[in-house]
Order: C-alpha cells, then structure tokens, then sequence
C-alpha cells in the first residue's frame, strides 16, 4: 500500500510541529523552507489538519499553527486518517463503519471473497502500527536535527540540507 504524499507531508509537517517550543507558533512557510516542501500543497494539508482538530492556527505577524492537543496525545493513526481517509489495502474495500470493512466483490457471487481474510489482515496490522506510534515518538526519532522556532527556520533549513540522518 502506498500512501499519498498529502499524508508524507502531513506527517512531515506535524513533526515540525512537535519539535517546536511550546507555544511559539510556526509559520507554514518555515516548515515548507525546512523540509523542502511546496507551500502551496501545505496549505491545503495544514486545513485538513485544522478540520480534523489536530492543529491550531494563530493570527498575527508571529502567527502560524501549534498543536492542537500534546505530541503525546496524536497518533499516526489520527493524521493519516484526516489525510487520507479510511485505510483500505485494496480498491474493492468498502467502509461499513469505522471498525469494519466489506469485500464489494461479496455482493457479485453472493460468497465470501477468497482474499478478504488476507487483506483485511493487512488492513489491520497498518492500523495498528499507525495507532500505536505517537507523534512524541516521531518528534523524539528526529531530535537529532535542528529545531524549528519560527525564528530561526532559515537556518534550520540551512542545517537539515547538509546533515544525513542516523537510522538505527
């Protein structure tokens, strides 16, 4: 399954978000200069966002989104959801309601679909990774890289172009 870039830059945004100080909004420009992304594009993320009470928005000359609720409290699960919708493995998943799925080639031969059993695993096994990796998690894995204080998000930039990330 691969998910749209709408839910990479969501996510991308959100962590910049997360890493930056407490009650100091971040313009969407910043994050857009930080991690290389089109700030045209985040803009229509960051509403998706806002509709689904994720983010918050200041106004103001040092205005620009915070987190609505702490890293802690926001799963992947919660911001793929507002970017992406229901998470379906296969096209002929239908949403019968947030908990349950049905095959759309069940009502075609009036059986079971044979792979149902299948994609609904893995179905559930996105699901629940995605619930169970806090955006604090994310924030904490990226720590090694520069902050985003809204004041300084030109260096920041400046710094994240020239450090590699470590994986372990």
């Amino acid at each position: 399954m691969i998910f749209s870039a709408r839910a990479e830059y969501g996510v991308r945004l959100m962590v910049e978000l997360g890493r930056a100080k407490p009650g100091h909004p971040v313009s969407l420009k910043a994050i857009a200069d930080a991690e290389r992304l089109p700030l045209s594009y985040l803009e229509h993320v960051v509403a998706r966002l806002k509709r689904a009470g994720l983010v918050r928005s200041v106004r103001g000359a040092y205005g620009g989104y915070t987190l609505a609720r702490p890293a802690e409290a926001i799963t992947m699960d919660d911001v793929v959801a507002a970017l992406e919708g229901a998470i379906a493995p296969m096209e002929c998943f239908v949403s019968v309601r947030p908990d349950r799925v049905a095959c759309s080639h069940e009502a075609d031969r009036g059986r079971t679909c044979a792979t149902k059993l299948l994609w609904t695993r893995v179905q559930g096994g996105i699901t629940r990774a995605l619930q169970q990796t806090t955006l604090a998690e994310l924030v904490a894995f990226a720590e090694h890289g520069p902050r985003i204080d809204g004041a300084h998000a030109g260096e920041a930039a400046k710094q994240s172009s020239t450090e590699a990330p470590v994986v372990a």
